[in-house]
C-alpha cells in the first residue's frame, strides 16, 4: 500500500512537472509565432523615458492669463533637479519641468524633494530643458503589494498557494505574451481566443488539482460553459448589429494599421470569454470537488444521485456568481454608465447605445455560460465517478 502511495505521489509530481514544462514552451514558441508579424509596434521608438529622484526644487513660475475673474488660463510651471536611476545616463543629474495648467480637469501633484517621478528627454524651448515631468513612479508600491499578496498566498494556501501562483503566471503570460501580440499581427482574434481559453482552463485546473477524475470532470464542464459563451457572443453579434466601435480606444485600435485593421469585434469575443472565463472554472471546479468528495464519503451513491447532488449544489452557487460578473462588468464601466446615465436623453436611447449593450450582453452571456456548466460538470462528475 505505500509503494503504490509513493508511486501514485511520484506519477503526480511528473504529471505536474511535464504540464509546467510544456506552458513554458507554449508560452514561448506561442509568442515567436503570434509576435512574428507584430509590425504596428515597430519603427519609431518614441522619446527616452527614464526613473528620476527629485534632489531640488530649483524654482516655480506662475503666469495668469485672464479677461475677467471667471474665465482665464492659469499656468504654473515647476524647475527641478533630479537624479536619473535607470539607463545610460544613471547618477547624471539633470533639470526638469513641470507644467501645471488649469485647462487640466484634475492636475497632478507638484514635485518636490524625494519623489520619485519619470522624466521624458522632450526639449523645452523656455526653459532651454531637456526633460520634462511624465508621471509618479507608481510601480514600486503596486510591487509591494503584490508581494504582500504572494506572501499571504504562500501561508494561507502552502503549497496549493503556490500552484496557485505558478497557474496564476502562466495566465498572465499567455494573455500578454501570445494572445496580444496574436491580434496585433493580424491572426484570427476568434481562433485565438479559443485556443488560449482552452489552454488557460485546462493548465490551470491540472496545475491546481492535479490529473484525476474531479479535474477531467472539471475540464468538461468548463470548456463546455466556455463553448456555450462563444456560441452565445457569435449568435447575437449578427441579432445586434454590433460593430465593436464603443469608445476612443477602439477608434485608435482601427487607426494602428489601417491596410489590415484589427477586427473589434473579435477583441469583443474574446474579451467576453476570457471575462467570463474565470468564473466558469470556478463553478466547475466547486461542483466536481463538492461531488468527488461526496462520492469518497458515500462509496454506494450512484450516478443519478451525484448528478442531482451537482445541481443542487449548482443553484445555490449560480446567484452568487452570476451576481459576480454583473457586478465585476457594472464596477468597471461606473464612470462610463455615469456620464452616459447624466448626457442622455431617453432611457430608450441609453440602452441602445453600443457601448451599454456590450456590457449588458457580457455580463448575460457570462451567466448563461455558468448555467449550462452547472449541468455538464455533474453530469460529466457522476458518469465519470461511479465508473469503476
Amino acid at each position: 500500500m505505500q509503494a503504490n502511495t509513493k508511486r501514485t505521489k511520484f506519477i503526480h509530481f511528473l504529471i505536474y512537472l511535464l504540464t509546467v514544462l510544456l506552458s513554458v514552451a507554449f508560452i514561448f514558441f506561442g509568442n515567436k509565432v503570434a509576435s512574428g508579424k507584430m509590425d504596428i509596434l515597430m519603427g519609431d521608438e518614441g522619446f527616452q523615458i527614464e526613473k528620476a529622484k527629485v534632489t531640488e526644487i530649483v524654482g516655480v513660475y506662475d503666469e495668469s492669463l485672464t479677461s475677467d475673474e471667471k474665465s482665464g488660463l492659469v499656468i504654473k510651471d515647476i524647475a527641478f533637479k533630479a537624479v536619473i536611476t535607470t539607463g545610460d545616463l544613471k547618477g547624471d543629474t539633470v533639470v526638469g519641468i513641470q507644467n501645471l495648467n488649469s485647462y487640466m480637469m484634475v492636475l497632478p501633484k507638484e514635485v518636490s524633494v524625494g519623489d520619485k517621478i519619470l522624466i521624458y528627454n522632450v526639449h523645452n524651448d523656455v526653459f532651454n530643458t531637456d526633460w520634462v515631468y511624465g508621471e509618479y513612479i507608481r510601480t514600486d508600491a503596486l510591487m509591494v503589494l503584490g508581494a504582500v499578496f504572494v506572501i499571504l498566498l504562500l501561508i494561507f494556501g502552502g503549497f496549493k498557494g503556490l500552484q496557485t501562483l505558478v497557474s496564476l503566471a502562466f495566465t498572465v503570460l499567455a494573455i500578454f505574451v501570445v494572445f496580444v501580440p496574436s491580434i496585433l499581427s493580424g491572426f484570427n482574434i476568434y481562433r485565438s481566443a479559443i485556443i488560449i481559453c482552452v489552454y488557460i482552463t485546462v493548465m490551470t485546473l491540472i496545475i491546481v488539482s492535479g490529473v484525476n477524475r474531479k479535474t477531467v470532470a472539471a475540464i468538461i464542464g468548463c470548456i463546455g460553459g466556455i463553448t456555450v459563451a462563444a456560441l452565445l457572443v457569435v449568435l447575437m453579434d449578427g441579432v445586434l448589429n454590433l460593430t465593436g466601435l464603443v469608445n476612443e480606444e477602439s477608434a485608435y485600435l482601427l487607426m494602428l494599421n489601417l491596410e489590415n485593421p484589427i477586427d473589434l469585434k473579435g477583441v469583443f469575443f474574446g474579451a467576453i470569454l476570457i471575462g467570463a472565463m474565470g468564473a466558469i472554472m470556478d463553478v466547475a471546479m466547486s461542483i466536481s470537488s463538492s461531488l468527488f468528495e461526496i462520492m469518497e464519503t458515500s462509496k454506494s451513491v450512484g450516478a443519478r444521485k451525484l448528478v442531482k447532488s451537482g445541481m443542487t449544489i449548482g443553484r445555490d452557487i449560480m446567484g452568487t456568481m452570476s451576481n459576480t460578473l454583473i457586478l465585476a462588468y457594472i464596477g468597471s464601466s461606473l464612470s462610463i454608465v455615469l456620464l452616459l446615465i447624466t448626457y442622455n436623453p431617453s432611457l430608450l436611447d441609453l440602452l441602445n447605445r453600443e457601448i451599454v449593450v456590450i456590457e449588458i450582453l457580457q455580463a448575460l452571456v457570462g451567466s448563461m455560460g455558468i448555467l449550462f456548466t452547472i449541468p455538464l460538470t455533474a453530469i460529466a462528475s457522476g458518469l465519470l465517478y461511479t465508473r469503476k
